[in-house]
């Protein structure tokens, strides 16, 4: 199962994250599959690749409770609904 999930880099006190599609039984430093956006939690900056989470959330990934903050912050959920209201 894939998780998208935050990844920390930075230095000391002043941490920023990657937001990462990872394998569910890898650490939190492990390898990841794919690098799908960046978050400053300092400057509250974000960068979302939206159609690369998009294509993670239709193929079952699930976010972890802080990338689903910041993912229906940025209005994602949003485009996934309009999506699945145009498939049908």
């Amino acid at each position: 199962m894939v998780k998208l999930r935050l990844k920390r880099c930075g230095r000391k006190q002043r941490a920023v994250y990657r937001i990462v599609a990872i394998d569910v039984r890898s650490r939190r430093e492990g390898r990841d599959l794919r690098k799908v956006g960046f978050y400053d939690p300092i400057t509250n900056k974000t960068y979302l690749n939206i159609p690369a989470i998009l294509d993670f959330l239709k193929k079952g990934a699930q976010p972890t409770r802080t990338v689903h903050d910041i993912s229906k912050k940025a209005g994602i959920f949003t485009e996934l609904s309009l999506n699945k209201t145009k498939l049908n």
